[in-house]
């Protein structure tokens, strides 16, 4: 069942799905479509906890893709700092670092919220929080490819590092606690980004509840 938001309150769309699955692209996808109103997008890698505490050593070893890896009551605290219409400090995870860095992004409150990431519907608090709650669901062959690339192009990983972390962390992390939320989900979207019938039906839907 679709919440309905009110016009004193912004609207909160969670989209989630594995590593690789198109959930960027997705987000991407109605954000551009729903030209003429404000928007937000929210990345969940943003909320990486900080660990200058420790080792580089042991950063390399933290399973990135488990619930425990990311900040959520910071998220949660933020979001409803949005939906309260007050500014947030988003923080800006160093990759390379494999942790927060110094820098924050200030982010205005807007009329449409887009939280993306690969366990947006994992923790009830932030599920409560959301209207519309978007899976976007693709084979595990099409998501380790594009994670590849990503990773490889965009993160400067080798090839063996990508696919030992794949194999160690992220498939079966995907398994335990990422498909599992796809029984919240409002909306499953297969293909990801290339699903346009079922990007064009949730712009009409966001629609409806902003003019509503």
């Amino acid at each position: 069942m679709l919440k309905n938001a009110t016009k004193n309150r912004p609207i909160i769309i969670g989209v989630t799905g594995g590593s690789g699955s198109g959930k960027t692209s997705v987000s991407q996808a109605i954000f551009k479509q729903l030209h003429g109103h404000s928007l937000l997008m929210l990345q969940e890698d943003s909320y990486y906890k900080d660990q200058d505490e420790k080792s580089m050593d042991e950063r390399v070893k933290v399973n990135y893709d488990h619930p425990d890896a990311f900040d959520t009551d910071l998220l949660i605290e933020q979001i409803n700092d949005l939906l309260d219409w007050k500014k947030i400090e988003v923080p800006v995870y160093d990759y390379a670092a494999h942790t927060r860095s110094n820098e924050v992004i200030i982010k205005d409150p807007k009329e449409v919220i887009i939280v993306e990431g690969i366990l947006v519907l994992n923790d009830p608090r932030l599920r409560d929080l959301m209207d519309i709650k978007i899976f976007v669901d693709t084979d595990d062959d099409i998501r380790i490819i594009r994670r590849i690339q990503r990773d490889i192009e965009e993160r400067g990983r080798s090839l063996q590092s990508v696919i030992n972390q794949y194999l160690a962390t992220v498939k079966p992390m995907y398994h335990q606690f990422i498909e599992p939320t796809k029984r919240y989900a409002d909306i499953i979207v297969p293909e990801g980004g290339e699903n346009q019938v079922a990007i064009d039906l949730l712009v009409t839907k966001v629609r409806d509840i902003i003019s509503s």
